[in-house]
Order: structure tokens, then C-alpha cells, then sequence
């Protein structure tokens, strides 16, 4: 749980002083870069982040709250809304799609 909140709050802090991006999003990003820099090691986290993971849907119910308390925006922009979705998530995928097979051929 320390590699978590602690990651968690280098974001908080990473976001106060460069507001680009949220807090959570800074957390993550050092969270992935402190695992592949093997600063805490993956399996002694392994339970939490599964613990975590089980009980993901708590944390998609103020979002549900916010779609109804906004749905007046959303039925202005919901076709752009939607298709912002579509081609980021294609343009992830394939990102990251690309990134797997080249780092596949490496292994090889």
C-alpha cells in the first residue's frame, strides 16, 4: 500500500506545481516508472493492486453521478464525446500493439 499512496501523492504534488495533467494521471505514470525501474518490487505489491483492481467499480459511480448531473452537455456534444473516445482508445491500441510486438522481436 506504500508504493501506491506514496506514488499517489508525488502525482498530487507533480500536479500542484505542473497543473497539466490530473494528480492521479502523474501517480500512474510514476507508479509505472517506479515498477520498471524495479523501485518497489511487483510481486510483494502484487496483492493490492489485485485488491484494487476486484473493487474498481466503486470508483466509477461519481463518474455515473456526474453523466446525470451534466446531461444537458452531454446531449450537446455526445456524438463528439464518442468518437474522441473511439479514436483515442484505437490510437492506444495500437500504440501499444506496436510497442508489444517490437519489444516481442527484441526478446526473440
Amino acid at each position: 500500500m506504500f508504493a501506491i499512496f506514496s506514488c499517489v501523492a508525488l502525482g498530487k504534488l507533480c500536479a500542484f506545481f505542473v497543473p497539466f495533467l490530473p494528480g492521479s494521471l502523474y501517480g500512474l505514470i510514476i507508479f509505472t516508472l517506479t515498477l520498471h525501474l524495479r523501485v518497489f518490487n511487483a510481486d510483494r505489491i502484487k496483492s493490492s493492486v489485485v485488491w484494487g483492481l476486484k473493487h474498481m467499480g466503486v470508483c466509477f459511480v461519481p463518474a455515473g453521478v456526474g453523466i446525470m448531473n451534466h446531461f444537458e452537455l452531454i446531449k450537446q456534444f455526445g456524438i463528439t464525446i464518442v468518437m474522441i473516445t473511439f479514436v483515442t482508445t484505437f490510437l492506444l491500441l495500437t500504440i501499444v500493439g506496436l510497442h508489444y510486438q517490437r519489444h516481442a522481436a527484441d526478446d526473440e
